[in-house]
């Protein structure tokens, strides 16, 4: 971390005599090195061990394709938020700048109160901005990682409509096997109708030409050798 949060927490230590007991004030000193550790090592977003058995599970993405769409999808979603993340860090870094500013030349001792307060404030929430930057950094590499094992070269990785067809079939094929007497009608009538339409639409291969036009599009972009 940029900023140790064990300084952050220190810092506030006096503040909080007035907010704790005595009893307990003197128990959050005493547990300062703890604290620090604990809210270092706390989760943050999913470990590969859940990407893999809960985002990736197999029922829902039973290919190598649909995993990998997937993988895309994640990892996109992650760079958005750490770019959101990026703005808000920027605007707390000039609040803290303008604050420090405040601090120096406020008389009034309420409003320079305050401004130290806000100050304190935004400097934790700069420690926590850069560790949830750190922990997005890694889930968009987790989610490289993973993009690399599933993309094995046996799928098009150019277009996302080209494995739809099988990775949907597959799966509304095993949603199929779940449906019982004890299933809704609205249940059993959506995922039967999606079942029967993706075979359908495989049947009579009314995608093929679609799947050949991008075919052709992604060989014209190709860089001639």
């Amino acid at each position: 971390m940029k900023k140790d949060v064990k300084e952050v927490i220190q810092q506030e230590e006096p503040h909080l005599n007035n907010l704790l007991t005595r009893e307990d004030l003197s128990s959050f000193k005493g547990m300062v090195d703890e604290l620090r550790d604990t809210w270092t090592k706390k989760q943050m977003f999913r470990t590969e061990t859940e990407a893999r058995f809960s985002v990736l599970q197999d029922n829902r993405y039973p290919t190598k394709a649909s995993k990998y769409w997937q993988c895309v999808r994640e990892q996109s979603s992650y760079l958005d938020n750490l770019m959101t993340l990026s703005f808000d860090y920027r605007r707390n870094e000039a609040k803290i700048t303008w604050l420090e500013k405040k601090i120096d030349k406020e008389e009034d001792e309420y409003k320079r109160t305050k401004y130290q307060i806000d100050l304190d404030e935004a400097r934790f929430a700069k420690a926590s901005m850069e560790k949830v930057a750190k922990h997005r950094m890694r889930e968009i590499k987790m989610w490289s990682k993973l993009k690399g094992e599933f993309n094995d070269g046996s799928f098009n990785d150019k277009d996302v409509n080209i494995h739809q067809l099988e990775s949907y079939g597959l799966q509304y094929h095993e949603k199929a096997k779940t449906l019982n007497q004890n299933s809704s009608e609205s249940e059993i009538f959506n995922v039967m109708g999606q079942l029967q339409s993706l075979q359908r639409i495989k049947k009579s291969g009314e995608l093929e030409s679609s799947y050949k036009e991008k075919e052709q599009i992604t060989q014209h972009d190709k860089p001639k050798v």
